[in-house]
């Protein structure tokens, strides 16, 4: 935020405008596209990153993307993240909730449920090790 907040307040001076005056609305546009791409970007770089790291673990591995929460409406970002999934040795699935199901924290935590039963996940505690971290009382 800070970095948009500087561009703008640069761009004022190029146009010799003050601190209180408004930027027109095609500089307030290339500002927040400029922005939504450098902070796609670093998505991708972070994602290309865990992908490689999964791919090494071998076969049976991680080979799938799902993209939820309210930025998973945004279509740059649904569109970037696909190609990355596309572009890999062996491509990658990607699974992304319809726009419409993108911007409620319920539809997104069924959508996770959904896709955990179907690929058989569990929370139930058989077949699991558990190890508390901190002590429930201070006697050793």
């Amino acid at each position: 935020k800070t970095s948009v907040l500087r561009a703008a307040n640069n761009l004022k001076k190029e146009r010799g405008l003050s601190p209180e005056d408004e930027l027109s609305h095609e500089d307030k546009m290339n500002v927040a596209a400029s922005f939504q791409h450098v902070a796609i970007r670093h998505i991708e770089q972070r994602l290309e990153r865990t992908m490689t790291l999964l791919e090494k673990e071998g076969e049976g591995g991680i080979r799938s993307l799902a993209v939820v929460g309210g930025v998973a409406a945004n279509k740059e970002l649904r569109s970037r993240l696909k190609a990355v999934c596309e572009k890999r040795k062996e491509p990658w699935s990607m699974f992304v909730p319809p726009p419409r199901l993108c911007t409620d924290q319920g539809s997104m935590s069924a959508w996770a449920a959904i896709e955990r039963i179907m690929v058989g996940s569990t929370d139930e505690p058989a077949g699991h090790e558990v190890h508390a971290r901190y002590p429930f009382s201070n006697e050793n």
